[in-house]
C-alpha cells in the first residue's frame, strides 16, 4: 500500500465548487423550464419556480428556506436568556453560604456584626453584589466565589460585544483588565475621530490594530469594516436585552457595573454602544425575540443566538430572491454553511451554477422589451425532447420511427457545412480535405477531425409539402388540460420539419376569437386567456393563404380543436360570436374547407373531447375535404399529429 507523499494532505474541498461533483443536468432542467413556460408561465417565473423547486439531485430554495425556519424555531424553543443572572445568583448563594460557615464557630462580636451585615443584604441579586463590593470576607472560598462573579460578569459583558472574547479571558489578571480598558478607550477615541471625519483616521486605525489586533479575529482591513463587525454584534446584544423582562434588564445593567470590579469597563462599553448606534443606525437596535426554552444562555451566548437569528433572517431573504436584481450569487455561502452545514451549501452552489449555465449557454435570453424568453437554442433542445417523446409514443402505437426521414433524394453534387440537426450523409472526401487543410495550416503533424470540418452531401427532395397546423387556443383548451399537449405537439412537428424535412413550409396558426399566424417562440410563451369564440373559419382562411404562397408544394392542413366553430370573420374584419353556432358561422367555415379541397389540400381534424355536436361537424368537414378525423387523448395528441404528417409525407 503506497503512502501519502510528504507535504500532501487530503480533506474536504472548500475552494469553490467541487471539481469531482457531477455537472448540473441542463437537459432535465430545460425540460422542466419548458414545461412550465408552455403551461403559461413566463420564462422568468418558470426559472424562479425551477430554482424554488430544485431538481432531482438538488434541494430547491424552498427546501433550504424551510430548513432555515426550522433552525430558527429550534433556537427560540431551546434557549432562555437568563443564564448569566442564574449563574450570578448561584455564585452569590455559594459565597454567602461559605462565609456563614466560616463565621458560625467564631465567638467574636466582629463575627456577629458580619452575620448581621449579611442578613441585611438587599433581596435583589444586583443590589446584593453591589453592597458586597467593600465587604471584608473571612472565608477565602467565599472571596473566590465573589471574585468569580466579577470575572464572569466581565467575560459575559465583553463576550456579548466581541466574538470569542469570553473564551479568551478564562484566566483574567489585573494586567488583562487594564489592557481591555485601554483597548476600549482607544477604540472609542478612534470611532469619535471617524465620526468627526478627521483626516488622520486611517493612520489611527493602523495604530489601533497594531496595538489591539488580537482582540479582533475578524481582521478588519478598514475602520468601516471594524465598525460593521462591532455594530452587528452590539445590535445583537441590544436585541438580547430587549428580549428580557424589564426586571432582568435592570438587574443586568446594575450588575455590569461590577464587571471585573471596574465600573470604568461598563462606562466604556456604554460609550461604545452609543457611538456604534450613531454610526450604524440601520442595524436592528430595537428588535426582540421570544425565547422559551430551558437551555439558559449567558450574555455572550445570548448575543451569539441573536446574531444567528439575524443571519438566518438575512439568508431567508437571500433565498427568497424577491428584491430587485436578485441573483443566487448573493447568497452568503459561509453563513449558509454555519447555519445548515456543507450539504446545504452544495445545493445552493448547484442552483447558482444551474442559473448561470442556463444564461451563459444561451438557453435564456432577453427580448427587446427586456423580458426573459427561451432562446432558439433552448427551443431546439425542447423540440428534440418533444419529438423523441412523440416518436416513442408513435412506435408504441404501431407507427414506424422515421429516423432517416427526409434524407432520401437525388444527390445534387454540392455540399455544405454540417449544421445542428442535419441527418444527411457526410461528404467524406471534402470532410477529410477540410481537416487536412486546417491541421496543415496550424503546423500540426497529425490530422484530427473537428465538427467544423464536417460537410454533408446535399440532396434534392423529390417532393415538398406546405403544412398548416391549426391549433385551438380557446379557454376550454386550458380548462380541460389540453394546453401543454397542444404546445408540445406544435414543438415536435416544428422540430421534425426543421431538421428532417427542411424543404417543407410549416405555418403555425392559433385560433380563438380570432386566428393568427404565429412563430414558434411566441406560441410556446403564449398564456391562456379567457375569451369567447372558436373561429375555425378565420384559421382555415389563413391556412389557405399559406398554401397559395407555395403552389409547387403538396398542401397539408392539420387542425386541432376541442369545440365546434362558434365565431366567424365578417368582411370588415370583426369576429362575430354566437353560441349555439349561427348558420352563417357553419356556412362560412365549410366554405373555406371547400376552397382548401379545391387546392388539393388534405385536411385532418384532431378532435379532443366527445361533444356530439363537435363530432357531427368535424365528420362533415372530413367528408367535404376528403380528409379524416382522429380522436386521440391529450397525451397521444403529439403522436397522432406527427404520425399523420409522416403518413402524408410518405405518400409523396
Amino acid at each position: 500500500m503506497s503512502s501519502i507523499p510528504e507535504g500532501w494532505s487530503y480533506g474536504p474541498w472548500h475552494d469553490g465548487p467541487d471539481p469531482l461533483q457531477a455537472p448540473v443536468d441542463l437537459r432535465d432542467a430545460l425540460d422542466e423550464l419548458g414545461r412550465d413556460v408552455m403551461n403559461g408561465s413566463s420564462p422568468r417565473s418558470a426559472l424562479e419556480e425551477l430554482l424554488r423547486r430544485g431538481t432531482r439531485n438538488t434541494q430547491g430554495l424552498d427546501d433550504l428556506t424551510r430548513r432555515l425556519w426550522e433552525r430558527r424555531r429550534e433556537i427560540q424553543q431551546r434557549h432562555n436568556l437568563d443564564g448569566t443572572l442564574r449563574d450570578v445568583q448561584r455564585l452569590l448563594d455559594e459565597a454567602l453560604e461559605a462565609e456563614r460557615r466560616e463565621l458560625f464557630p467564631n465567638p467574636s462580636d466582629d463575627a456577629r456584626f458580619k452575620e448581621a451585615e449579611l442578613d441585611a443584604l438587599p433581596s435583589g441579586t444586583a443590589a446584593a453584589v453591589r453592597e458586597l463590593a467593600n465587604y471584608q470576607w473571612e472565608s477565602s472560598e467565599a472571596r473566590a466565589k465573589y471574585e468569580e462573579i466579577r470575572e464572569l460578569l466581565g467575560r459575559e459583558l465583553l463576550g456579548s460585544r466581541f466574538e470569542g472574547m469570553k473564551e479568551a479571558l478564562q484566566q483574567t489578571t489585573p494586567e488583562d483588565v487594564e489592557a481591555i480598558n485601554q483597548m476600549l478607550s482607544d477604540l472609542n477615541a478612534l470611532l469619535a475621530a471617524h465620526a468627526q471625519g478627521r483626516p488622520e483616521v486611517p493612520e489611527l486605525f493602523e495604530e489601533f490594530m497594531a496595538n489591539h489586533g488580537e482582540f479582533f479575529p475578524e481582521n478588519p482591513r478598514t475602520v468601516d469594516e471594524l465598525i460593521d463587525v462591532l455594530a452587528q454584534r452590539a445590535a445583537a446584544a441590544q436585541r438580547m436585552m430587549n428580549s428580557m423582562t424589564p426586571e432582568q434588564r435592570a438587574e443586568l445593567m446594575e450588575l455590569s457595573q461590577q464587571a471585573f470590579g471596574s465600573p470604568q469597563l461598563a462606562q466604556q462599553m456604554a460609550q461604545l454602544d452609543a457611538q456604534l448606534q450613531a454610526l450604524r443606525p440601520g442595524e436592528d437596535w430595537s428588535g426582540s425575540e421570544r425565547m422559551s426554552g430551558d437551555d439558559r444562555l449567558g450574555l455572550a451566548e445570548g448575543a451569539q443566538a441573536m446574531s444567528d437569528l439575524a443571519e438566518l433572517d438575512a439568508l431567508a431573504e437571500q433565498l427568497a430572491q424577491s428584491y430587485p436584481g436578485a441573483r443566487l450569487e448573493d447568497i452568503d455561502l459561509e453563513a449558509l454553511t454555519r447555519q445548515l452545514g456543507d450539504e446545504a451549501t452544495v445545493d445552493a452552489r448547484r442552483l447558482s451554477e444551474l442559473e448561470r449555465q442556463l444564461r451563459d449557454q444561451g438557453l435564456i435570453e432577453r427580448a427587446p422589451d427586456g423580458s426573459l424568453r427561451l432562446s432558439p437554442k433552448a427551443l431546439r433542445q425542447l423540440g428534440q425532447t418533444a419529438l423523441a417523446d412523440v416518436l416513442r409514443a408513435a412506435r408504441g402505437s404501431g407507427e414506424r420511427d422515421a429516423a432517416n426521414a427526409g434524407a432520401a433524394g437525388e444527390l445534387s453534387g454540392s455540399s455544405r457545412h454540417w449544421q445542428f440537426g442535419d441527418t444527411q450523409p457526410w461528404d467524406v472526401p471534402r470532410t477529410v480535405r477540410n481537416a487536412v487543410l486546417r491541421t496543415a495550416g496550424a503546423g500540426r503533424g497529425s490530422v484530427r477531425l473537428d465538427v467544423a470540418d464536417v460537410e454533408i452531401a446535399e440532396t434534392e427532395h423529390r417532393a415538398r409539402a406546405a403544412v398548416a397546423l391549426l391549433v385551438d387556443t380557446s379557454w376550454s383548451m386550458v380548462q380541460e388540460g389540453r394546453w401543454l399537449p397542444m404546445k408540445r405537439t406544435a414543438l415536435a412537428l416544428h422540430q421534425l420539419i426543421s431538421t428532417r424535412y427542411r424543404t417543407d413550409a410549416l405555418q403555425l396558426i392559433t385560433f380563438g376569437r380570432y386566428a393568427t399566424a404565429i412563430e414558434l417562440p411566441r406560441l410556446i410563451g403564449m398564456e391562456g386567456t379567457w375569451e369567447q369564440g372558436t373561429n375555425a373559419h378565420h384559421a382555415l382562411l389563413l391556412a389557405g393563404r399559406h398554401l397559395r404562397r407555395h403552389p409547387d408544394a403538396q398542401p397539408v392542413v392539420l387542425m386541432v380543436t376541442d369545440g365546434e366553430p362558434t365565431a366567424h370573420l365578417e368582411p370588415d374584419g370583426t369576429a362575430e360570436f354566437s353560441y349555439p353556432p349561427e348558420p352563417a358561422t357553419l356556412r362560412k367555415t365549410i366554405f373555406e374547407v371547400d376552397r382548401l379541397a379545391k387546392l388539393g389540400a388534405s385536411l385532418t381534424v384532431f378532435r379532443l373531447g366527445d361533444d356530439p355536436r363537435l363530432n357531427a361537424f368535424v365528420d362533415l368537414l372530413a367528408r367535404r375535404s376528403g380528409g379524416r378525423v382522429l380522436a386521440p387523448d391529450a397525451d397521444g395528441l403529439g403522436a397522432a399529429v406527427v404520425g399523420d404528417y409522416l403518413r402524408t409525407r410518405r405518400k409523396l
